[in-house]
C-alpha cells in the first residue's frame, strides 16, 4: 500500500498533542538539554520523503510506516545516540517516550528493527548493497612499509592522475548513475537548497568549495571466507576466490593515526565560505586511494550533479598539487587555490636574467623577490615590479632598468598553471581566500568526532552511504537551529 503524506504542520500538531499528554504535569519531564533537539526536528520539514519514496511501495498490502517519520527517527538517532546500533535504538524508542514522539510515533507503537532496514533498502534504491561483487580473487599479502608522520601513501601508478585528466579532457565525461545519486538528489533538494536560500552556503554566484579526503575505518582487519574445501583436504595455500564481507573496502595508510587501516577513503567537498562549514558532496573510495586520484573523480561527479550555483574557486591542500589537476580546473573554469608541495629548493631559469622561485615569484638579478602589481585579464598575465622601485623613488643601487618606474616582469598562466595562478600565492587575496580551506577539516571533524561516523557497525556500502548522508543532514539542521534558535520559544508554544 502506498504511504499517505503527512504534512509538517500535522507532525507539529502531533508533537504538541503528545507532549502535552505525556509531559505536562506528570511523572515525565523535559529537561533543558532536550529543547535543542526538539527545536531541530520542529524546524526540519521531511514530509517530501513520503512523495520521494512513494514509487518504492506497492499498491497492495498493509499500510506502511510513514517514510518521513522513519527518516526523522534515524536523524534523531544520530543527533542523540550515534554510537549505538539500530537494535539498541529501537530499545531506546520503547524506553524513552520523548524519542518516539519526536520521531512521529505514538509511545508503544514503535517500528521494529526489520522495518528500519526495509526503509534503508528503499532509501538506497539499488538491487545490490555493494558496488563490487562479494566473491573476489585472493590477493597476495605484501609487507607494508610504515610511512613517516603526516606522509601520504603514494598512488600505485605515479602517473594515474595525469592519465585520468587527459582521458577526461580528450573524451569528456558522460554522466552515469552512481549508487549514492538517489540520496544526493534528496539531500540537494531538501537540505542544500534550504541552506542556500538562508545564505548559509555563501555567495552562489561566486561559489567557493573545498575538498579533502579522510580515512573511514570500518573494521580492524579485512574479512573474507573461503569458497572451496582446500583446507579440509590439507591444502594450506590455494588461489581460489574468497567471499568478502566488505568487497568495496581495502587497506590504506592513515597519516594522522600513523597506522594502516581497513575501510574507505571518504572524499568530502564542502562550502568554503559557509560560516558553519557545511558539507556538499561525499564520495566513498577504496582506502588505498590517494587524495589527488579521489579528487579527479569526485570533482567531475559533483559538477555534473550540483545545480544550485556556479563553482568559482576550489581550495585544496598540497596533496593535490599536481599539474594535471590545474589543467582540469582550468578546463572547468574554476580558479584553483592549491598550496604548493615543494619539489625543489632551486630557482627556475627563464630566457632573461630573471629567475622564478619554487613558489612562482620572479627573482630579480640581485636576488630580491619582485612585488605583485596586478593581473591583466585581457592578456591573461600577471605583472610584477622591482620591490625597490615601488616607493616614491627607486632605491636600488644596481639598477637593471633605465626606466624611473623600475624593472617589470610578466608571468603568463598558460606557461605554467601551477606556478603562475590567476591570484598570486604571495598576495593578500590568496592568503585571505586560502584561510577558508580549513573549513573542510572542520566539517570532517564534525562527522568523525561529533557524530561518531566510524561507530557505525555496517558491512555494506549502502549503509555507510546512508550514515554519511544523514550525518550531513544533521550538520545542516544544526546550522538552521543556530540561525533560528532566538526567533521563538518552543516551550511556550507547546505548553502555553
Amino acid at each position: 500500500m502506498k504511504p499517505i503524506v503527512i504534512t509538517h504542520e500535522s507532525y507539529q500538531n502531533f508533537v504538541i498533542e503528545q507532549l502535552q499528554k505525556h509531559y505536562s504535569g506528570g511523572i515525565l519531564t523535559i529537561v533543558s538539554t532536550d529543547w535543542p533537539t526538539i527545536t531541530k526536528l520542529w524546524i526540519t520539514d521531511l514530509s517530501y520523503a513520503t512523495t520521494w519514496l512513494s514509487n518504492t511501495y506497492s499498491l497492495k498490502g498493509p499500510a506502511p510506516r510513514d517514510p518521513a517519520s522513519m527518516l526523522r527517527s534515524y536523524l534523531l538517532f544520530l543527533l542523540t545516540n550515534p554510537t549505538i546500533g539500530i537494535t539498541k535504538w529501537v530499545d531506546e524508542l520503547h524506553r524513552v517516550p520523548l524519542y518516539a514522539i519526536l520521531s512521529g510515533f505514538e509511545p508503544g507503537d514503535i517500528p521494529g528493527v526489520g522495518t528500519f532496514y526495509d526503509f534503508f533498502r528503499r532509501l538506497w534504491g539499488q538491487e545490490k548493497d555493494n558496488i563490487k561483487p562479494k566473491i573476489q580473487q585472493k590477493h597476495k599479502r605484501r609487507k607494508k612499509k610504515k610511512l613517516k608522520k603526516g606522509e601520504k601513501q603514494a598512488p600505485k601508478d605515479p602517473g594515474i592522475v595525469e592519465k585520468l585528466v587527459n582521458r577526461f579532457l580528450r573524451y569528456g565525461s558522460k554522466k552515469r548513475l552512481l549508487p549514492g545519486d538517489r540520496l544526493f538528489d534528496f539531500f540537494q533538494s531538501q537540505f542544500l537548497a534550504v541552506s542556500a536560500k538562508s545564505g548559509l552556503l555563501g555567495d552562489l554566484n561566486s561559489f567557493g568549495v573545498a575538498g579533502d579526503g579522510t580515512p573511514l575505518e570500518t573494521s580492524r582487519y579485512p574479512r573474507s571466507k573461503s569458497t572451496c574445501n582446500c583446507s579440509a583436504q590439507g591444502i594450506t595455500k590455494c588461489n581460489h576466490p574468497r567471499l568478502c564481507s566488505q568487497p568495496d573496502c581495502n587497506s590504506g595508510w592513515d597519516s594522522s593515526r600513523e597506522r594502516y587501516f581497513n575501510g574507505y577513503h571518504l572524499y568530502m567537498i564542502s562550502a568554503s565560505d559557509s560560516p558553519y562549514d557545511l558539507p556538499l558532496y561525499p564520495r566513498l573510495q577504496p582506502a588505498s586511494r590517494h587524495d589527488a586520484v579521489s579528487f579527479v573523480a569526485s570533482s567531475i561527479e559533483f559538477l555534473e550533479r550540483f545545480s544550485l550555483g556556479t563553482i568559482d574557486k576550489m581550495l585544496l591542500d598540497a596533496a593535490h598539487d599536481a599539474e594535471a589537476i590545474y589543467e582540469l580546473l582550468h578546463h572547468q573554469n574554476i580558479e584553483p587555490f592549491i598550496d604548493l608541495n615543494p619539489r625543489t629548493k632551486k630557482n627556475y631559469s627563464t630566457k632573461s636574467d630573471i629567475q622564478i622561485s619554487p613558489e612562482g615569484i620572479p627573482i630579480c638579478p640581485i636576488g630580491k623577490k619582485m612585488k605583485s602589481n596586478g593581473y591583466d585579464a585581457s592578456q591573461n598575465r600577471h605583472k610584477w615590479r622591482c620591490p625597490l622601485a615601488c616607493g616614491t623613488k627607486n632605491t636600488c643601487k644596481s639598477t637593471c632598468s633605465t626606466a624611473k618606474y623600475g624593472r617589470t616582469f610578466h608571468t603568463f598562466s598558460k606557461d605554467n598553471l601551477r606556478l603562475f595562478p590567476k591570484t598570486p600565492r604571495s598576495s593578500d587575496t590568496w592568503t585571505l581566500t586560502y584561510k577558508r580551506r580549513t573549513s573542510i577539516e572542520r566539517s570532517n571533524k564534525r562527522e568523525k568526532v561529533d557524530y561518531h561516523l566510524e561507530a557505525g557497525r555496517h558491512r555494506s556500502t549502502k549503509m555507510w552511504y546512508i550514515r554519511v548522508y544523514c550525518i550531513m543532514m544533521c550538520q545542516h539542521i544544526d546550522a538552521w537551529y543556530s540561525k533560528q534558535r532566538k526567533a521563538f520559544n518552543l516551550s511556550e508554544i507547546i505548553f502555553s
